[in-house]
């Protein structure tokens, strides 16, 4: 499937929906293009991944030792700043933490990933 046919997040709370369905999927591809080109993710755990291709490869790894389904966690209150950038959350279902995004609006309307630190303890 190409980004032309992907469905696009619409909504910042769009954006973790999306990844739980192409993890699931195991689209890898479809699971970075849901970050901006210069996109920062702390993962895995302890380590700064930056740029869409770099997070692609975490993806692919990821889908090597995931254990699936990912389930879909409820999201906590979505804070905004202006009409751009957002903070997106989720308790985590797995207790590793909270889970954490700064996205931002593209100038077609939709939203990508920024920032994302799919797992803070506290104290780490």
């Amino acid at each position: 499937m190409t980004d032309g046919t992907r469905e696009r997040a619409a909504t910042p709370e769009d954006l973790t929906r999306l990844f739980v369905e192409r993890t699931n999927a195991r689209d890898a591809e479809g699971m970075a293009a849901l970050y901006a080109p210069d996109a920062v993710l702390a993962f895995p755990p302890g380590s700064t991944t930056v740029g869409r291709e770099a997070i692609r490869a975490v993806c692919e790894q990821l889908l090597l030792h995931a254990e699936l389904p990912f389930v879909p966690e409820p999201p906590l209150p979505t804070v905004r700043y202006g009409a751009d950038l957002a903070l997106t959350s989720t308790r985590s279902s797995d207790d590793t933490g909270g889970r954490v995004q700064v996205v931002r609006r593209e100038p077609d309307g939709t939203w990508l990933r920024i920032i994302d630190r799919p797992e803070s303890k506290a104290g780490r």
